[in-house]
């Protein structure tokens, strides 16, 4: 009688893998030039929001009534690319300043979308701009493209209809205005900015007309 010899059918196994979506924080603003206030924002942002990375984005030419004159956006760049460059949470997008023109949100967000859309944006912006949310460029799209983030202004209504992700930082009492303002009087902007922006300012003698 022969012995039956049970013969266990291999079993494959497959590898599978789940990506991740990615989570960038988008700041925008002229960073005319980029201060110590904007830097604690994006990174307390970053972090609280628990996001990969905070990106500082210039923009061109800001579609606000109140124009901005603003220096040379090279300038504002080599700016930013110091103030960034030590902290692993923040880096810059470019896009803005790139496509040129008039910078739109919508448009800004639209191509983001194109080229990454395997990221989840999160866009930073102070209560002030929240107030001023119904205005914006094609906002009901916009508001199916990008997470709007608040971070509390004070003067500012800082409630919105729309969702927004509201984030409580740290109250810095000074602007870009404030800063242009003292280069031109020769005043001190020690602690404002970044020793290397302080220093960069003073090399190519910036906001002194």
């Amino acid at each position: 009688m022969r012995s039956q010899v049970s013969v266990t059918p291999k079993v494959q196994y497959q590898k599978v893998f789940s990506q991740r979506r990615k989570r960038i924080g988008l700041y925008g603003g002229t960073f005319n030039p980029v201060h110590n206030a904007h830097l604690l924002v994006a990174d307390q942002v970053g972090r609280t929001l628990c996001l990969d990375k905070v990106l500082l984005m210039p923009d061109m030419i800001p579609p606000h009534v109140d124009k901005k004159s603003a220096i040379a956006a090279d300038y504002r760049v080599d700016m930013l690319k110091l103030a960034t460059k030590d902290n692993p949470m923040l880096g810059l997008e470019l896009a803005e300043i790139e496509r040129g023109g008039v910078s739109y949100t919508y448009d800004t967000i639209k191509e983001l979308k194109e080229r990454h859309p395997d990221t989840d944006y999160y866009f930073i912006i102070g209560g002030d701009m929240v107030d001023y949310l119904p205005k914006w460029h094609r906002i009901h799209e916009l508001m199916r493209m990008v997470n709007f983030v608040g971070v509390r202004r004070p003067g500012a209504e800082n409630k919105s209809d729309y969702p927004v992700i509201w984030v409580d930082v740290p109250e810095v009492d000074f602007s870009s205005t404030d800063i242009r303002q003292r280069c031109h009087d020769g005043r001190s902007i020690k602690y404002m900015v970044l020793e290397a922006v302080e220093k960069y300012i003073k090399e190519h003698q910036l906001y002194i007309d």
